[in-house]
């Protein structure tokens, strides 16, 4: 069977690539840095006749990210498919805008995005370059292309890895491995969540991105999900 890894699942994003890439066949090895919500998110997923399992790490930590991955593709057998969403950051992180912001302030999002995105395709891309195939996807919000204010630094970050990826996406044309980024320019979540003068989407209705990006897009270096 082929497996998906997706690193900072979640109960909104990530469990909906993970119920997408699951329907057609895939394993899928969770990655976050609760174990608690992770079994729950397991959970869901056998119910639903999915088999999954959890990898606590925290994209912090590089050697934990990294032993993670490779737990993973111990158990099922090798990672087909990365999925990399830096969840959690507007938690995590003091917001600054442009005139405000200080290199301290933009460091803690290049470590979570930049670089954690960065270990865990060093994990898990020897494996794929032996195997002649595999996919790479990364997901940041639309800040990475069309930037705002408030949210200068976690922008300034998410552009870098957007940059990173598509240059990614460059050097493995003709490998057999696709790497792509998605970027979401739409708030996540159903009618209760939703955000005066901002859309809201059901990741179920985005999740179809990342599987057109492993099968029929696999030429195509990004793709922006605007509903």
């Amino acid at each position: 069977m082929p497996s998906i890894a997706i690193v900072g699942a979640g109960p909104g994003m990530g469990l909906a690539i993970a119920r997408t890439f699951g329907a057609n066949g895939f394993d899928i090895a969770l990655i976050s840095r609760n174990r608690t919500k992770l079994d729950e998110l397991v959970g869901r997923l056998k119910d639903e006749g999915i088999t999954a399992a959890a990898f606590p790490a925290d994209v912090l930590d590089r050697d934990a990210l990294t032993q993670a991955l490779k737990d993973a593709a111990t158990h099922f057998g090798g990672i087909d498919v990365l999925e990399y969403s830096p969840v959690g950051t507007f938690g995590s992180t003091v917001l600054t805008v442009p005139t405000e912001t200080d290199p301290s302030h933009v460091q803690h999002e290049m470590e979570f995005q930049l670089y954690g995105a960065i270990t865990a395709t060093k994990a898990v891309l020897p494996a794929m370059r032996e195997a002649g195939a595999g996919t790479l996807l990364y997901t940041t919000g639309a800040g990475s292309i069309d930037p705002v204010p408030q949210v200068g630094n976690v922008n300034a970050a998410a552009a870098a890895l957007r940059n990173w990826v598509i240059n990614l996406h460059k050097e493995l044309d003709g490998t057999g491995i696709q790497a792509a980024h998605v970027a979401i320019d739409v708030m996540i979540g159903d009618s209760d969540t939703v955000v005066p003068g901002i859309k809201s989407v059901p990741a179920e209705q985005i999740s179809p991105v990342y599987w057109d990006l492993h099968t029929t897009d696999r030429d195509k270096a990004e793709r922006v999900f605007s509903g």
